[in-house]
């Protein structure tokens, strides 16, 4: 009888399992935020977008474009991005088609990605940890680019958490793609973690497969340097002038500057941000990220905690410290595992009832934030890649098809928008000389691209001016025709 008394009640087979799927799922949260994420740039940023590509969009696209040719490759640059959007051009994917699937994969990714901490944090922090970042500004406007640093954050969360995990061809998979993105945020990210793995014996396992990983990733890079460059120490000084000569410039200003747009501050003399109070965020970030630890080191948790974030202070490294300018995409790496500890840090408040309405509070207001910037930072993007369009368009219309050649100031995006090559002959993007350039000009339609106002260099003052329309004044010199120079030759 007692035996019978103490036996817990029994439920109908029926009415357990009906309750079970009632009850929401481990991966339902993370679901939801990947699902929104892409809801967002969907409707936010290719309904936006879809007209055009931008600068560096256009030179990662083009490489691998079988009917256009391809923009200048500088030496800073990695593959990865053009590898990823290869498919979808050679089928024929214009600018928003190439926006929608670029969404749909990214918001999947970030749910692969941020899933695999699920075992380490609990699966509601890792949604959390995903809501943080997928809701910031720059990284719903990157979903839907053709740029790597978004990318190489997805990587690097996967990476971390699978070095965790004790994973094994998953760590190696994830910095291989790291490498393949951005190879020297690779080579930032593997440091921390090989030498932990140096120091903590049960993590030797990964060493082999960090190596291979990166070995991996960075091959096509290396077989690159050589056949382009001569080598990876000569790729290496040429990136360091592309870049403005890489050496200790401490950049934390410039990165402030930059938080709120524009997208890409070179060279950056604003002073506060536009909106400095839609940019708090960015000030409190390290505050959070330091209470994360002192909270983690008293749970003693320290690593899932601290090694996220001595490896986003790691992929910071050369962008706060070794450049002299800023783009709000360099530190989404950063940002993406510092939302992990923060995440964990945030959920504990939900034990004090105000601090958790205030947390509620405060995220509302930053991810409110967050949008009012989106806004405006596509609203901008959107008028720049239509002047690109626009130029193109009148550049068509002044008889330059292909096979044709644009060069002068943004002479890549427009050169790719309107089926032309395109050269420079100094500058960043450099990639032929005058001589060269003019014996182009003798062979294929060809113009030189000016501001408004701007005088184009003496070798071309003789070519034909054309005020492109719709484009605030942009200048287009038209070199003669091949036929007309043979003609001006005779006696």
């Amino acid at each position: 009888m007692s035996t019978a008394a103490s036996a817990p009640p029994r439920t109908r087979p029926g009415v357990r399992r009906s309750r079970e799927r009632r009850t929401p799922g481990p991966d339902i949260w993370l679901t939801a935020v990947a699902a929104l994420y892409a809801v967002a740039q969907l409707t936010l940023v290719v309904t936006q977008l879809g007209h055009g590509l931008g600068w560096d969009e256009s030179v990662y696209v083009s490489q691998y474009d079988p009917r256009d040719p391809a923009a200048f490759f500088s030496a800073p640059r990695s593959r990865g991005t053009s590898l990823l959007t290869a498919p979808f051009v050679a089928a024929g994917a214009g600018p928003l088609a190439l926006r929608a699937v670029l969404a749909v994969l990214s918001a999947v990714t970030l749910y692969a990605a941020f899933r695999v901490w699920r075992p380490l944090i609990g699966a509601r922090t890792t949604a959390f940890a995903a809501l943080l970042f997928g809701s910031l500004w720059i990284s719903v406007l990157s979903g839907a680019m053709a740029m790597p640093n978004l990318w190489v954050a997805f990587g690097a969360v996967g990476a971390v958490g699978w070095f965790l995990r004790g994973g094994t061809w998953q760590l190696g998979l994830c910095v291989a793609a790291v490498a393949l993105f951005r190879a020297p945020d690779a080579v930032w990210l593997v440091l921390p973690l090989a030498a932990y793995a140096l120091f903590v014996r049960d993590r030797r396992r990964a060493l082999p497969w960090l190596a291979a990983g990166l070995a991996a990733g960075l091959a096509q890079w290396v077989v690159e340097a050589y056949l382009r460059w001569g080598g990876v120490l000569e790729r290496l000084h040429v990136s360091s002038a592309t870049e403005g000569d890489m050496g200790l410039h401490p950049n934390f200003g410039t990165a402030w500057r930059a938080v709120n747009g524009p997208l890409l501050c070179r060279p950056c003399t604003a002073g506060a941000p536009d909106q400095p109070g839609l940019a708090l965020w960015w000030l409190a970030l390290p505050l959070l990220t330091v209470a994360a630890v002192v909270v983690a080191r008293r749970d003693k948790r320290l690593a899932p905690t601290v090694l996220p974030v001595v490896c986003a202070a790691a992929l910071s490294t050369s962008y706060l410290l070794l450049i002299g300018y800023s783009a709000p995409r360099f530190l989404l790496p950063s940002y993406a595992l510092l939302a992990l500890p923060v995440a964990v840090l945030l959920r504990r408040l939900r034990r004090h009832r105000a601090l958790a309405v205030a947390a509620v509070v405060l995220m509302a207001l930053q991810i409110t934030s967050q949008y009012v910037v989106l806004h405006r930072v596509v609203a901008s993007t959107a008028a720049t890649d239509a002047r690109y369009v626009a130029a193109a368009h009148g550049l068509r219309t002044l008889g330059l098809t292909p096979p044709c050649l644009v060069t002068g100031p943004r002479a890549l995006p427009i050169g790719y928008a309107a089926g032309c090559a395109s050269a420079q002959i100094q500058g960043n993007n450099t990639s032929t000389t005058r001589a060269e350039l003019l014996r182009r000009a003798a062979r294929v339609p060809t113009a030189l691209l000016t501001r408004r106002g701007e005088q184009p260099p003496r070798f071309a003052r003789h070519w034909t001016p054309y005020v492109l329309p719709d484009t605030h004044g942009w200048t287009a010199w038209k070199a003669p025709q091949p036929a007309a120079l043979r003609l001006v030759g005779r006696p």
